[in-house]
């Protein structure tokens, strides 16, 4: 029953009452009021139901989407795809098959546009709620520090994901339709079955996701240590150029080992008649390196951020 001060007390066997409680205890998970709970603030599914609301994520899924039917029309409009040089490369052989279409359009693609798509979705996760003065008000929801930016860098790694996916995925379509199904032609000579193929396929795309980690994690510490999306994205897109010129410079040596965009296309030792592991595994531990130092930086640097924003 109730009492004269708001407060609730429960009768025990016999009449005697218990302690009183305050009233409007929820009893849920975690002691607050009306059932607050850490666990259940901004849940997965809430977040990527606003980011992908976004359209700077429809337009680069939209953009992902539509390159793989560009270049089949290129090739269809400008005729034989042989190189000017006469070496051979990807793109001698990009019309032999669906599957060597889809290994020209991740060539064209990895070192910009896969690298824009991901600065975008972990550059933008966190800079646009303080550029909207909206990330003080998802504090004091409250949802702790850690927990947002974990669910924020959760969603934005799905997102990149998703877009690096959606690339090889459509390019197969689109070459299938254009150019039939047939064995890898290798530009060295020799071919690769179809079955083999698709193994080396998957190979090549888990590399070059692992290959954008210092991408998302360079763009995700700029995210949460500037207000601006735009500065956020530019910054990262900007230092992996920056990194391409400095690769470019053969006097650095082996200096250039440790640049994260040296490794970037290593991906292509698969397409030898033996695949060469050795680029990879060192161009994953450059990545996998870089993405946990900078990762830890953005995690710190939110932790202690004064957020006014």
């Amino acid at each position: 029953m109730s009492g004269a001060n708001g407060m609730s007390t429960t009768a025990a066997p016999g009449g005697a009452e218990t302690v009183p409680a305050p009233a409007g205890d929820g009893g849920g998970h975690g002691g607050g009021a009306g059932g607050y709970g850490v666990r259940r603030t901004l849940p997965l599914r809430v977040e990527a139901v606003r980011q992908f609301r976004r359209r700077r994520t429809l337009f680069a899924f939209g953009i992902l989407l539509v390159l793989p039917w560009v270049l089949v029309a290129a090739f269809q409009l400008g005729g034989d795809p042989g190189g000017p040089d006469g070496m051979p490369s990807l793109v001698d052989v990009a019309t032999s098959s669906a599957l060597n279409f889809t290994l020209f359009a991740l060539f064209v693609s990895t070192g910009f546009l896969l690298v824009v798509a991901v600065a975008l979705f972990c550059g933008d996760t966190v800079a646009s709620e303080a550029g909207w003065s909206s990330l003080r008000y998802l504090l004091a929801s409250p949802v702790p520090r850690a927990r947002l930016l974990r669910q924020k860098l959760a969603v934005a790694l799905g997102y990149s994901v998703v877009a690096v996916l959606c690339l090889p995925l459509m390019s197969l379509v689109a070459g299938t339709a254009a150019f039939g199904w047939g064995p890898v032609e290798l530009p060295t000579g020799g071919a690769v079955p179809a079955g083999t193929a698709l193994g080396r396929m998957a190979v090549i795309v888990g590399y070059a996701l692992v290959a954008q980690l210092v991408v998302a994690a360079l763009a995700f510490l700029l995210s949460v240590t500037t207000d601006s999306p735009l500065g956020a994205v530019g910054g990262a897109v900007g230092l992996v150029i920056v990194s391409n010129i400095l690769d470019a410079v053969t006097a650095l040596g082996s200096w250039r080992d440790f640049l994260p965009t040296h490794w970037m296309y290593a991906w292509m030792d698969a397409l030898q008649p033996q695949i060469q592991w050795t680029g990879m595994v060192k161009g994953t531990a450059v990545s996998v390196t870089y993405a946990v130092v900078l990762f830890a930086l953005a995690f710190r640097r939110f932790r202690t951020r004064d957020v006014v924003s």
